[in-house]
């Protein structure tokens, strides 16, 4: 597996957990505090800290002091892994349906015939 395939395959397991893809998805409006983030959330706040820990550690999101506090958001590079994987994922796929394509283009001398 390539270092792309390896980073999305890590971010993909970690935004498997659904409370791990709630805390990402509130970052989407912009940085906010852990105990921003724990408000609302159905899991104590040491849990939601630990849940920061893999999306950090699955390069999703980033943190930064901010006095007594710890400000995550999101990471592009992270979402870029997911992306450069997706786009060769789907590259890949669409190569192989225009070669499908062109074989029975090729094999009966006239186009494909739409199914109505």
């Amino acid at each position: 597996m390539s270092r792309t395939g390896s980073s999305a395959a890590t971010a993909l397991a970690a935004l498997a957990d659904p409370t791990r893809r709630e805390l990402f998805e509130r970052l989407r409006s912009g940085p906010r505090a852990v105990g921003e983030l724990a408000r609302g959330v159905t899991v104590s706040r040491p849990a939601v800290s630990q849940h920061l820990a893999v999306l950090k550690a699955a390069g999703l999101v980033r943190d930064t002091a901010a006095g007594t506090r710890r400000v995550y958001e999101i990471d592009p590079k992270g979402l870029g892994a997911i992306r450069a994987w997706l786009d060769d994922m789907w590259g890949g796929a669409l190569d192989s349906f225009k070669t499908e394509l062109d074989q029975e283009v090729d094999g009966s001398g006239s186009e494909p015939q739409k199914n109505e």
